[in-house]
This record gives structure tokens, sequence and C-alpha cells, in this order.
């Protein structure tokens, strides 16, 4: 069956990908960035894996994006402790990733290869791996299938398969079985996840699989560190201020009124508004529109994160600032909800904030935590979002409730970086 699978995948969903991504590269410049980095990623390799030879272990890692490399650091430092000599390769599929991760822990990072048999092929030869780890989800047939025909140890952790996975479907059962029989090793988020990999999984060959947790929760735990020792105060000391982080367009068509609606009801609060794109027109559009409710807004860019302004409200036009924006608000809102998917609801949870985030947060196991505790609440509308918020503003003891059972969430989770990175070193 893998056989056949193989020739499918090759023949005729393999081309039909290959056609797409190029006529996308046309119009999209991400694309095309992601297209170009891949075609010199074999050159890449070679330029730093095909000289002198060493007989350090060299461990790669694939992550998707910036996102899943959060989870990737805590278990590569884990294991650079352990084995300080390893040398850790990192394959980025997006240019938010290669472009915006760079890490001492890393010795080379590249774009992924196309996932051409030839390619990986050629990449697996080259590199040599000890071992092949991908975090989450961003999983390459014919990465995995070459991999396992050249006797190189393939492991997923942070793996999620959740209530109705398509990966569970008639249609699509088995050629997913055909790829995740090929892992030596996966570990899930949660037990959920477990028993229902499990049902995929048919035969006597197959991987060990166990539920080690999610180690993105040790990351969130290791940045928030640097913050705590300012940011120590309850949200009840703090601002009076709602951070609304990762926000997408569909986001703001659906909750930009009720902040207004807050901001009127509440004189003493400010917002702090963060795209999730934030290019020069999402910017100057965001803090037009609440100008135009004459309301005092500035613009905030890299320089002036730790002087946070007088204003009303302040739209963020730089990156990389969210996770301590967190520390200075007493409640969240996560963009993605609405569209793509809630984003890191993590960041804010660890700064003691309740988290408020749009209906799609199925894939999200730590949305799921929140919602359970009462840290998080799900919102279809932005009127829900608004008597969601007030209603904590107005009562302090549900909003200190409400920020406890968030922090707590995050440190029930801890220490899934050691469990994988035991389970890299045994196996």
């Amino acid at each position: 069956m893998t056989f056949l699978w193989k020739f499918l995948y090759n023949m005729l969903i393999l081309p039909i990908v290959a056609v797409l991504v190029l006529l996308a590269s046309l119009f999209h410049p991400k694309v095309r960035e992601g297209f170009r980095g891949r075609m010199s990623s074999l050159r890449t390799l070679e330029a730093y894996f095909g000289g002198a030879k060493s007989d350090d272990p060299i461990y790669w890692f694939h992550a998707a994006s910036h996102g899943e490399y959060e989870q990737i650091r805590p278990v590569v430092k884990g294991l650079k402790e352990i084995e300080p000599t390893a040398r850790i390769l990192v394959s980025f599929f997006s240019p938010s990733g290669y472009k915006h991760v760079n890490d001492d822990l890393i010795e080379c990072k590249v774009y992924l290869p196309f996932d051409f048999p030839w390619s990986v092929s050629k990449a697996l030869n080259i590199v040599k791996p000890e071992k092949l780890i991908f975090a989450a989800y961003d999983i390459w047939p014919n990465l995995v299938w070459a991999a396992k025909s050249n006797g190189i140890n393939t492991t997923l952790f942070a793996a999620r398969f959740v209530k109705g996975t398509k990966k569970l479907s008639p249609l699509f059962r088995n050629f997913y079985a055909s790829v995740y029989c090929c892992f030596s090793e996966i570990y899930t988020v949660t037990e959920s996840d477990h028993d229902r990999l499990l049902q995929l999984l048919t035969g006597p060959n197959r991987p060990d699989v166990q539920a080690f947790g999610n180690p993105r929760y040790d990351q969130v735990k290791s940045h928030a560190d640097a913050f705590t020792q300012t940011h120590t105060e309850s949200v009840l000391h703090r601002k009076k201020c709602i951070i609304a982080g990762s926000v997408h367009t569909e986001d703001e068509d659906m909750i930009r009124e009720s902040v207004v609606n807050l901001l009127n009801s509440f004189p003493d609060l400010c917002v702090i508004w963060v795209p999730h794109e934030p290019d020069e027109k999402t910017v100057s559009n965001a803090a037009a529109y609440f100008q135009n409710h004459q309301f005092d807004t500035s613009i905030m860019d890299h320089t002036n994160v730790e002087n946070i302004g007088t204003e009303r409200v302040i739209v963020v036009g730089t990156i990389g600032v969210l996770a301590q924006l967190y520390w200075q608000g007493q409640v969240a809102y996560v963009g993605g909800g609405f569209s793509s998917g809630v984003h890191n609801v993590m960041e804010p949870a660890i700064a003691r904030l309740p988290v408020f985030f749009g209906p799609r947060f199925h894939e999200s196991h730590e949305a799921e935590e929140l919602l359970e505790s009462n840290g998080g609440f799900s919102i279809s509308s932005g009127e829900e979002l608004q008597t969601g918020i007030s209603n904590l503003l107005q009562n302090s003891e549900n909003l200190l409730q409400s920020s406890y059972a968030a922090t707590n969430v995050i440190h029930n989770n801890l220490g899934s970086a050691t469990r994988v990175v035991r389970g890299i070193i045994k196996d």
C-alpha cells in the first residue's frame, strides 16, 4: 500500500502542488521568497556538511515557522546540555521562521528542500543526521519515507490528532498511515491525541507512541522569566489596559467596534492594538480608526516599548514585542480565531492575563485548557467580547481568579521538553 501512495503522491499530488506554488509565487512575495530559498537549500547543506567529516552527531529539526521553533528550542537546549558537541540543523518551511530565528544553539538553518524524492535523498546523504525530528504538524512524506529507507530514526513530537481529524477519514486514512508508520517515535500532546493516533497506526511495526505534552509551555515560561523580575505585581495593580495581540483583518472587523464601546464605558481604560502583520498600511489604518472615534492614539515602534505612553490607544508597528507587552495589561484578546486559527495564548496566560479569542481554537490544546480552567474565554461576536471584558473589569475578584487560572495552565504543563529530550536520547 505504501508503494501505491508513493506513486500517487509523486506522480499526481506533488506535481499539482508544485504548479500551484509556482503560480502563487508570481503574486505572493512570501511564497516567492520561500521558493527562492528552497532553490539554494542543497547548496547550503553541501557547504556546511559536505566538507570535513566529524564524529559529532547531527540532529536535523524541522519547523513550519517561527511559532513551531518555539516548541523546538527547549528541546534543542536540553539536547545540547546532554550532548554539547551535537550539531543542530533546523529547516523551516516559512520565511517567517527562516528570517526571524537567529539562535546560537543552531549551527545551520535552511529552507526545507523541495519534497521531491531526489532532493530529499540528496539532502539526507549530505547531512547524514543521527535523527530527523519534526515538531507538531509540518510533515513531508518523501522526506519521511527517504529517512526510513536510509535507516535514519525519525521522531515527531508535540503531535496533535484532534477530534474529527481528516487523517482518520476513510479517504485519507491509508495515506497518512503510510507516512506515520515510518516514524520511529511519535510523542503526542495529550492522551486523547495518543488514543486517536493509535487508531491510525496498525500492524506490528508501528512507532513508539507516548503522550509527552507540549515543550512550548517550557519555552514560554523561559521567556517570561526575563520579565517577571520587573513585572511581579498582580494584574489588579497594573494599568487598566486591554492587549489585543496578533489581530487579523477578520478579528478587526469583528471586535474593533466593541473595543471602542469599552473605551467609552471605562474612561481609565487604554488599549494596545497589535496587528498580526504590522505593515505601514495596516498600522496607519488602525490608528486612523481610533482617532476618528476621538481617542488619543499613537504608533509604537521598537524604540519605545519600555515606555508606554498615556494615549488611550497605542497601535504597535513593530514585531517581536508582544510577549513583553502582555505584562503591561489586565486582559488580553488573541487574534486568529476568526480566520486561520487562534495564535499563541500561552504568552498572555503566563503574563497572568485572562485571555479572549475567537471560535477557531480547536487545534490549540492550550486554548482548550484555558477554557476548561476559566482562564480563557471563546467569543463568537464583538458583543460577547465587550460583555466578557466588562464583567472582569467591574469585578476584581473574578479578574484575579481568571488571572490565576490562566497562569496555572502554564505551570501545570511544564516538563514536556525534558521528556522529549529523554525520548530522543534513549530511542
